[in-house]
């Protein structure tokens, strides 16, 4: 009988074998985490939000408070939003 003198693992091995078997625990978690969280993803941005339905109107509204409208515009589409059959005047 061999008894594991000389040619089995010391100390090291076993402590080697330890934190690998934890990291590879760890990499299993990290990527099923990440699948669940990517797969349940609703919008593109990641935030893992659903997209609110939002009206027309709200979107402007929106625009309007980032400033990427000004007022005179916001009004014009806010307008053709409520009556389609009005054309709009600014290009």
């Amino acid at each position: 009988m061999m008894f594991w003198y000389g040619h089995g693992m010391g100390g090291w091995g076993y402590a080697l074998m330890a934190i690998g078997n934890v990291v590879l625990w760890a990499v299993l978690l990290v990527a099923i985490v990440a699948l669940i969280r990517y797969v349940t993803r609703a919008d593109g941005r990641g935030t893992g939000r659903p997209i609110a339905h939002r009206s027309a109107e709200q979107v402007l509204a929106d625009r309007f408070a980032r400033g990427e409208i000004d007022e005179p515009e916001y009004r014009e589409r806010l307008a053709v939003l409520r009556d389609p059959d009005r054309p709009l005047t600014r290009q």
